[in-house]
């Protein structure tokens, strides 16, 4: 039988959890490597030690009380990796603030949403990036910037919003700059350490959405407890020490970059790099070569990119060792290619949900290359899985598909807000029903085989068909609409949009696309459009998207790649 797998022995198996919360912990750190570069931001020209960093924080921990910020208050950073991310991050955690991340692609709708239902008191926000203009969608949800004085807004539309920071320089109507809100603060304030006293490490520290079967995101709420030690763990699978220097171009608004990155990273004395404030390959390579990077996070989309571009072959790779490949099913060639080009001999696949801090199994620098190109390696400490019978709730025999349940340290306290929806993901006895589909051999190597939901991986970025769908519905000249996931090369998934038109009525797939556009985030539009006169179904009338799957397929010659 598939037993309870814990704690397989990866060199951390008695290392006892970390009790104390996220500030406390990195304080000790940086008094252990004061003169250690601790971040290296390449865009932005910023370097910090570990004692800098430490300084920086505490200076932005003070001006966040300052601005009327209490312990278990909500804040929502809105920005692509930068010096001032990981500064909120660290600075929150020292006084209990809760940290919300916000993905870069959401657009008014969703950044209403997300503000209103954890109650964000605080937005920073970057001003723009290619075509998106952040400080114009924050003015349409909250027109009363235009006459408010900073700290002070009231809005409609965001009632909990008093106070929007923008990462720019140039001043903003009703809002403060960061520089301006870090002007504010003392490194020497006593109230950091005095509140950072009183904190637990079972208290909530971040929230990060998660979309929703019903079409709205979900507010998974992680605890100091749950991320501090999911990022240590992580550190510990790659072998991470104070001489390691990771380059982080995924994005810190997921958990792939705050916690397999960052926190990896503070839990170990490491540094982090990052490349660029929005994914480029060139500039990843660049980045590895010019600081001597040990370790390199990507989706396989972004090492697809790396190994493809024309120049690749310039660039000495060769302090590469380690590094994550993880987000989404990496294909088996490609792997080989990142341990034989870019000398990833230790590079590593980890797999997980927001729900779980988020990794659950990993396999480590150790691990046999035939295991790390085919599975997600073993259960990570301290953590118990089962492979189960969706319908009986009965463990599977060894090697047999069943749906993946993870129990421990690293399952969220919840969705914000959303008991129903907790006790939907999380059962009685503590079990988190992640929803995937997976097998687990002899020695207890996981492989993810699919998903019990339709949900959609795309470069990383989760998707929920119900979302796209009733967007669509507010379409005119839609009548009814099932939305898909198909195999492609690039992003491991895109979405497909089956769709009956109304009596009447015609729309093209160009129409539809630009429908989308600017109304919901990019990777949520559909690349393909297939009008139909129905869906196939079962007797009963159940839509079986399976079946539409194999038919899209079929029709655009969609090939699956190999994957582990």
């Amino acid at each position: 039988m598939n037993r309870l797998t814990q704690s397989h022995d990866v060199g951390t198996t008695h290392t006892p959890l970390i009790e104390a919360p996220i500030g406390r912990h990195f304080e000790a750190m940086a008094a252990r490597f004061p003169a250690r570069e601790a971040l290296v931001s390449r865009h932005q020209g910023v370097r910090f030690t570990y004692a800098e960093l430490d300084r920086e924080a505490n200076r932005l921990a003070s001006a966040l009380i300052r601005a009327g910020l209490a312990k278990g208050e909500r804040v929502g950073i809105w920005a692509h990796n930068s010096s001032e991310w990981l500064l909120m991050q660290i600075a929150t955690a020292k006084v209990g603030i809760v940290l919300v991340n916000i993905n870069p692609a959401y657009r008014v709708t969703e950044l209403e949403y997300a503000l209103n239902k954890v109650g964000c008191k605080m937005l920073v926000t970057m001003t723009a990036f290619k075509t998106s203009d952040y400080l114009a969608i924050v003015n349409d949800l909250a027109p009363e910037l235009a006459s408010a004085t900073p700290g002070e807004l009231n809005a409609v539309r965001a009632p909990a919003l008093k106070t929007v920071v923008q990462l720019g320089t140039a001043p903003q109507p009703g809002m403060l700059s960061f520089a301006d809100l870090m002007a504010t603060g003392d490194p020497a304030d006593p109230e950091v350490a005095r509140i950072g006293a009183t904190l637990d490490a079972n208290e909530p520290i971040n929230i990060q959405f998660t979309s929703g079967t019903t079409g709205f995101p979900k507010g998974a709420t992680l605890t100091h407890r749950n991320i501090l030690n999911n990022g240590f763990f992580i550190g510990e699978c790659m072998k991470l020490t104070e001489h390691d220097r990771l380059c982080i171009p995924v994005p810190l608004y997921h958990c792939f970059g705050m916690v397999l990155g960052n926190l990896a990273c503070l839990t170990h004395g490491s540094a982090i790099v990052y490349p660029n404030d929005g994914f480029d390959p060139l500039t990843v390579l660049e980045t590895v070569q010019a600081e001597k990077c040990t370790g390199l996070h990507g989706v396989p989309t972004m090492f697809i990119a790396e190994l493809a571009h024309p120049r690749f072959k310039e660039f000495d790779l060769s302090s590469l060792r380690t590094g994550i490949m993880a987000g989404s099913p990496c294909p088996i060639e490609v792997m080989k290619q990142v341990v034989e080009l870019m000398h990833m001999d230790e590079v590593t696949i980890a797999y997980g949900m927001t729900e779980t801090s988020p990794v659950s199994c990993q396999s480590t620098t150790e691990t046999p290359l035939e295991k790390r190109v085919s599975t997600v390696g073993l259960v990570q400490p301290h953590i118990e899985i089962k492979v189960i019978d969706p319908g009986t709730g009965s463990v599977v025999p060894t090697g047999e598909t069943g749906e993946l349940c993870t129990k421990g340290y690293s399952v969220m306290q919840g969705y914000w807000g959303d008991e129903e929806k907790t006790r939907e993901a999380i059962d009685d006895e503590g079990w988190m029903h992640t929803g995937d589909l997976a097998t687990m051999d002899a020695e207890g190597y996981v492989n993810i085989v699919g998903r019990i939901k339709d949900m959609v991986i795309r470069g990383g970025e989760n998707i929920y068909p119900r979302e796209i769908e009733e967007f669509l519905y507010r379409h005119p000249a839609v009548s009814d609409v099932q939305v898909i996931g198909v195999p492609d090369s690039k992003y491991g998934e895109e979405l497909c949009a089956w769709i009956i038109l109304k009596n009447g009525q015609q729309a093209t797939a160009e129409e539809i696309r630009a429908f989308c556009q600017g109304k919901i985030a990019h990777y949520k539009v559909p690349r393909y459009v297939r009008f139909v006169e129905s869906f196939p179904m079962t007797i009963t009338g159940k839509i079986q998207k399976f079946v539409m799957r194999d038919l899209t397929k079929q029709a655009l010659n969609l090939q699956e790649d190999k994957t582990a």
